[in-house]
């Protein structure tokens, strides 16, 4: 029974569909197109500018009406998304609210992070097109971008895809470009120039859409990798279990929006400017002969004015430590290490090291009907 009733429902969807289709006229088959775009960050503020840049008045413009999707958000600064729409005075709309139905031959998706209805896919003669900054199969999901920069990924890419309802980044193949990843690229940089390739991709699409329909492709079921959002707990250092180049990748991924963390003598720090090291054993060899050398050991390394941190296999360096306030390597020297050396030389170093900062999250009690949570931290 509710099987049937699930494809009455669908049936009757996509049947007002084609009323509405027949209402306006087909469409031509050519451009210029009519499209909804769904986006938020920056990546999608450059696929949103390319669209803009095609509406110009031209003999053959590319896109006739443009209008926005985005989420609501009480970022002082706002969606970048939003930002852009306003600045070309486009229509926008808070999801889930989307504007009129079935006035659109064409969606596109950029960072939207919502799964759109069947419903509301079956609107669009042409579908939704989702521009992917991962070289699909690879890292489907929300975070493309951050894992590639964090598992050391030597290339990457774009896909152009169309959605399906119901599951992210699995519709078929329209596009793909590959690109090689620049060595110590940060997922910032790395964004930056993915996006304006997705843009390039975007327009070449819509150039000849039906035809690129036409030619699309369904994805392997090989190699298929998932990317879960980021998370706070992310940015915890391991020592015990992260080599360097490990840190430094992280670093690399995530630390353009969440600063590295670890505890030190039970405070939570920051690290920041992390920096390779190199012919540091016979350093700090001689420095911790007598107390051994153990993950989250820290030493001063004079000459560089660098702190170095050992880890599996090896060092890591940091130039500066938020501790209340922000602190040159020298600083916290100065200020924490050279004190605690002096005063406990015959202590086990063990007691002055950086220890692996653990959250787990609590449920809050609730009160007069507010619920939520915490984080609490443990040092390991």
């Amino acid at each position: 029974m509710r099987g049937r009733l699930l494809r009455a429902w669908r049936e009757g969807a996509a049947a007002a569909a084609a009323r509405g289709l027949a209402e306006r006229g087909a469409p031509s088959g050519k451009p210029p197109w009519r499209v909804l775009f769904f986006g938020t960050d920056d990546f999608a503020a450059e696929s949103l500018r390319a669209l803009e840049a095609a509406r110009e008045p031209r003999e053959e413009p590319l896109i006739d009406r443009l209008e926005v999707v985005t989420l609501p958000s009480a970022w002082p600064r706002g969606l970048p998304v939003k930002n852009c729409a306003k600045q070309f005075q486009l229509p926008t709309h808070d999801w889930p609210d989307t504007g009129p139905s079935g006035q659109f031959d064409v969606g596109v998706v950029a960072s939207f992070g919502r799964l759109l209805s069947e419903d509301l896919i079956l609107q669009f003669p042409y579908g939704v097109l989702n521009v992917h900054p991962s070289y699909l199969p690879r890292w489907r999901g929300p975070a493309p971008i951050v894992h590639a920069v964090l598992h050391g990924d030597t290339v990457t890419g774009v896909t152009i895809m169309q959605i399906k309802p119901k599951r992210f980044d699995v519709g078929p193949i329209i596009k793909q470009e590959k690109y090689a990843v620049p060595s110590q690229c940060t997922a910032k940089e790395l964004e930056v120039i993915l996006s304006k390739l997705g843009a390039n991709m975007l327009i070449s699409v819509l150039k000849n859409l039906p035809e690129s329909l036409k030619n699309k492709r369904e994805q392997p079921n090989e190699g298929v990798t998932f990317a879960p959002k980021v998370t706070i707990a992310m940015s915890c250092i391991k020592w015990e279990e992260q080599t360097p180049e490990q840190i430094l990748r992280l670093q690399r991924a995530i630390g353009a929006i969440l600063p590295l963390q670890t505890l030190w003598m039970g405070n939570t720090v920051k690290l920041l400017d992390f920096v390779e090291v190199h012919n540091i054993r016979s350093f700090a060899d001689q420095l911790l002969n007598e107390h051994g050398i153990v993950p989250g050991s820290v030493l001063y390394h004079k000459s560089s004015q660098t702190l170095v941190i050992r880890c599996k296999e090896g060092w890591v360096g940091v130039k500066t430590v938020i501790l209340k306030k922000k602190l040159t390597a020298a600083d916290f020297y100065n200020g924490y290490l050279h004190p605690w050396f002096q005063q406990n030389s015959k202590t086990l170093h063990e007691d002055c090291r950086f220890h692996t900062l653990k959250l787990t999250t609590v449920k809050k009690t609730e009160r007069k009907g507010n619920g939520g949570a915490q984080f609490k931290t443990k040092s390991a």
